[in-house]
């Protein structure tokens, strides 16, 4: 266990009853299962964090948000062809509208 802090936590008496005998079950005393239940909890309830990385940068575009799928159209679909020794590359791109000519690099 990492460094920790003591606290005081007062539960129903049922409820310190059931956390006793499921930590019973467990061989694991009732603060442990009390650490796990917090750390649940906290991870369940916790605002979300922001990317630092998110709004850092501008792609000087206004119109981004609007033309982001004609912009990206055709990514991540070239082929890349003839890339031995002495070759030209040619590259394949196929879009939804169906394949365009290859082009040359």
């Amino acid at each position: 266990m990492k460094g920790t802090d003591k606290t005081t936590v007062y539960l129903d008496p049922d409820d310190y009853r059931r956390l006793k005998g499921l930590g019973r079950k467990r061989g694991a005393p009732a603060a442990e299962l009390v650490r796990e239940a917090v750390a649940e909890y906290v991870v369940r309830h916790a605002p979300a964090q922001t990317p630092k990385s998110l709004g850092a940068f501008s792609s000087g575009r206004r119109d981004l948000s609007e033309r982001a799928e004609d912009l990206l159209d055709g990514m991540g679909r070239g082929v890349r062809k003839g890339t031995g020794k002495g070759a030209s590359a040619v590259t394949d791109i196929e879009t939804r509208t169906g394949p365009r000519q290859a082009r040359r690099r």
